[in-house]
Formats: structure tokens, C-alpha cells, sequence
């Protein structure tokens, strides 16, 4: 059921974009999944605000051109032209940063967490405050279940990166220690 609603609200959304003039217009369509201005509130729908335009960008052209497989964005992006990606991709890094939820975390599990992030160096390649670099995606304080949804399909190898970086990190972490990752990341202050 989920599933064709969410399908439906996709077929809707390429008419309307169609129509639709500015990028503004175009994107609000967008926001019926990953929320208002790209916040989401989408159980593992991930929040877009903050996100680098080419980082953006490589996730619409690997969507449009099916290397990475979900139904909704597939359609939405199937149309796309190359100037469309661009636009939507720059949009995209206009939106707001996520905030952390209002709750600090538990002292324990954040400490772990930060061990983990540390000793897996995802505060290298994803900055200090996990906020994303050109092609690598910002993390802070993006959807926990999503956080952990995607370290998972890393781990497990059926999520395929652009390159096998995150699967070659993925493979000594625990299920255990994906939750304890998601934990810190989405609460990083």
C-alpha cells in the first residue's frame, strides 16, 4: 500500500513538474517525501537540507540512469534532463541543514558512537562535523533510521556507492555498532 501511494505521488509529481515553472514550483513535489524544505519526517526517507549540490547531483544522475534502484525517485528523476539534474541538485544544497533533535543522547551511547566514527574515520572523509564534502553526503544529524538503514545496505553490499569506499568501511561493523553510529551521528552537535 505504501509503496503505490508513494508511486502515485510520483507519477503526480512528473506532471506537475512538468507544468511547473520555477524550481521552487518544481521541487515542492520533492517535499511530499523528504518534508518541508527537505527536512524529513519520512520513516528512512532522508532529510536533503544541507546536502552538497554534487553530491545531490551524482544521487539524481544515478537515480535517473537506474544505478541506484528505488521505484519513486527512478520515476521521478526518469525524465530529467542534464540541466534539470543541475538545477535540482543546486536547490537541493540551498535547503536548511537538518538540527539535531532537541534531546542530547544518552552520554554512554554517544561516546561509543563517537569511538566508532573516530576508529571508522568517517569524520575524514565526511569533515569533522560530518557535514559533507563535494561528493561525499552530509550525515549530521540526518535521520537516525535512515543513518542505520543505509550503513546496513553498505554492509550488507546491496546499496552500491558510485565506489566501493563504504562497503571496504562497512565490513568490520557490527550490526551492533551500526546502531550505535546512526545514534551519534544523528544527534551530533
Amino acid at each position: 500500500m505504501h509503496k503505490t501511494i508513494i508511486t502515485a505521488l510520483a507519477l503526480t509529481s512528473i506532471a506537475f513538474s512538468a507544468a511547473a515553472e520555477t524550481i521552487q514550483e518544481r521541487a515542492a513535489t520533492c517535499f511530499a517525501c523528504h518534508g518541508e524544505k527537505g527536512q524529513s519526517e519520512t520513516e528512512n526517507t532522508p532529510s536533503l537540507g544541507g546536502q552538497q549540490a554534487p553530491y545531490a547531483l551524482i544521487q539524481l544522475f544515478m537515480f535517473r540512469e537506474k544505478l541506484r534502484t528505488f521505484e519513486p525517485m527512478n520515476e521521478m528523476t526518469k525524465a530529467f534532463t542534464d540541466d534539470d539534474l543541475r538545477t535540482f541538485s543546486d536547490f537541493i544544497a540551498t535547503l536548511p541543514k537538518p538540527v539535531p533533535p532537541a534531546a542530547a543522547g544518552e552520554p554512554a551511547r554517544m561516546a561509543q558512537g563517537q569511538a566508532l566514527a573516530q576508529q571508522n574515520r568517517c569524520n575524514s572523509c565526511h569533515n569533522t562535523d560530518f557535514s559533507g564534502k563535494e561528493n561525499v553526503p552530509r550525515i549530521a544529524n540526518q535521520r537516525e533510521d535512515y543513518l542505520a538503514k543505509t550503513l546496513a545496505e553498505y554492509k550488507d553490499n546491496s546499496r552500491h556507492g558510485y565506489d566501493g569506499t563504504m562497503a571496504d568501511v562497512m565490513g568490520p561493523v557490527t550490526k551492533e555498532q551500526i546502531t550505535d553510529l546512526a545514534y551519534y551521528i544523528a544527534r551530533f552537535r
